[in-house]
């Protein structure tokens, strides 16, 4: 009997901080266990290093300001994440020797420009 109780106790406890985690608001996040110091560019990176580096840093500091708008939130915030694929897939196109991977970076700059034209219309029509 003992044990139920302890492990309901247990159960309990981890469901209630699992819960409270994902309940909290991006705004709360701890970033400090974050080594942001391994997406700065280095002296040792290779020019393909240095470049999915320069993008992932572009992302990371041009993350939109949540306005409570679901639809108008995800739209900036897809935009960002959109550019960073084409700003990665450049990176192969420009450095890549595998010409099957080129070609799947070429469709997705292709796609994701698409993509961020459109998104650009939604938000320019909704006067964001």
């Amino acid at each position: 009997m003992n044990r139920f109780v302890l492990a309901a106790a247990a159960c309990t406890f981890i469901v209630s901080g699992a819960l409270a985690q994902s309940a909290a608001p991006p705004a709360a996040m701890d970033m400090k266990g974050m080594d942001m110091k391994m997406m700065m560019p280095s002296a040792g990176d290779s020019t393909s290093t240095a470049g999915y580096k320069a993008a992932m840093m572009k992302m990371m500091t041009s993350a939109p300001q949540y306005s409570g708008d679901a639809d108008v939130d995800f739209m900036k915030g897809m935009r960002v994440h959109h550019q960073a694929a084409i700003d990665m897939a450049k990176v192969v196109v420009t450095n890549g020797k595998d010409a099957e991977a080129k070609k799947l970076a070429q469709g997705i700059v292709t796609a994701q420009e698409k993509e961020i034209a459109t998104i650009d219309a939604w938000l320019k029509k909704k006067g964001v």
